[in-house]
């Protein structure tokens, strides 16, 4: 039976989710694919780090975690050492990075990618940064290397979009894009058309945790450019950092624009668009929009998402995600992982 080692870089909701699916699925997945998957390493900024070459207890990892909040030392819980180590030396086959995103620079993350690659190491990411920043060195250097670096849980939650470009669109020249990709904005400003006011939505999202303790990179935009690049630099080669995206937050909507809006016969949504100019130059945007309420993009409400794709083989195709959970994320970083399983 074939053994795959993996290392996880963060263990927060989605890395616990993905445990978890690992669990579940660790029998089908040996069946299947004659294939046994260990976690021999996990490392985390608050929980502590944990280091097994025979294979981390995932069940009883979680459990602490639940239990305390961080690993239990009887584990393989190792004090001294940074995630940039684990990347550099620990045995493993995939290196899975599920850390936050950085949206100055997203370099830590990269970096790890980076280290992992260059050992000829698979790579998996949740977290948007290296493909935003620098997925054009990264990918290269997956070729070069004979390995996988793979990205699926970046945009919506893990909703198959790569994959369908990688499988089911073939050959197909993608000519633009455009998406509502950030929930929490586009819950804020369906509330909004109820009546209620940002601050208080804002607050509520909170409570419930689906809205950052600072949501400015939320509220401004930055996400959704992140978001943007990444798109930009899969489907179209574009090279594109966020910095390179035009952008536009919901900051400055006010009750008005709202109701502006619905006498029109509209809605607001903060929009993401891909387009290619005349000169073959590729420019991403971020902006509140307007829309038509008789539009598809209207009935997308709370933490929904959407993303439309114009091809020049298959025409208009468009992907809705309705209010993702966090096993979404986590079949992302899974349907990752049995693509290097299937092909390695």
């Amino acid at each position: 039976m074939k053994e795959l080692k993996l290392a996880l870089i963060g263990f927060g909701n989605a890395g616990q989710a993905f445990a978890k699916m690992l669990l579940e699925k660790e029998e089908e997945v040996r069946k299947k694919y004659n294939t046994r998957i260990t976690v021999v390493a996990i490392t985390t900024k608050t929980r502590g780090n944990l280091i097994d070459a025979w294979g981390i207890d995932l069940d009883k990892a979680l459990k602490n975690v639940q239990n305390s909040g961080r690993f239990d030392k009887i584990l393989g819980f190792s004090e001294n050492s940074t995630s940039q180590s684990i990347v550099d030396k620990v045995d493993y086959d995939v290196l899975v990075e599920l850390t936050p995103l950085e949206f100055s620079s997203g370099k830590i993350a990269a970096n790890h990618i980076r280290g992992a690659l260059k050992r000829g190491k698979h790579a998996i990411t949740a977290n948007k940064g290296p493909v935003a920043w620098a997925w054009k060195e990264l990918t290269e250097l997956a070729e070069r290397n004979h390995c996988r670096f793979l990205y699926e849980t970046t945009i919506m939650d893990g909703t198959p979009v790569f994959n369908m470009k990688r499988g089911s669109l073939r050959l197909c020249e993608i000519t633009g894009v455009k998406g509502i990709l950030n929930s929490a904005t586009n819950y804020i400003l369906c509330e909004m058309e109820k009546g209620r006011k940002m601050e208080e939505i804002i607050e509520d999202g909170k409570e419930q945790g689906f809205i950052e303790a600072n949501p400015a990179n939320d509220i401004e935009g930055h996400d959704a450019a992140a978001k943007v690049a990444v798109l930009a630099n899969v489907f179209m080669g574009a090279d594109m950092t966020p910095l390179d995206v035009e952008c536009e937050g919901i900051q400055n909507i006010t009750e008005l624009d709202i109701k502006n809006a619905a006498e029109k016969n509209a809605v607001i949504k903060l929009m993401c668009r891909i387009e290619k100019d005349e000169n073959g130059k590729i420019r991403g945007k971020v902006a509140p929009e307007e829309v038509d309420k008789k539009d598809i993009y209207a009935s997308i409400e709370g933490t929904s998402s959407v993303l439309t794709i114009q091809t020049d083989l298959m025409g208009t195709l468009t992907v809705i995600e309705e209010a993702p959970e966090v096993q979404q994320s986590a079949y992302g970083i899974f349907a990752d992982l049995m693509a290097i399983v299937e092909k390695d």
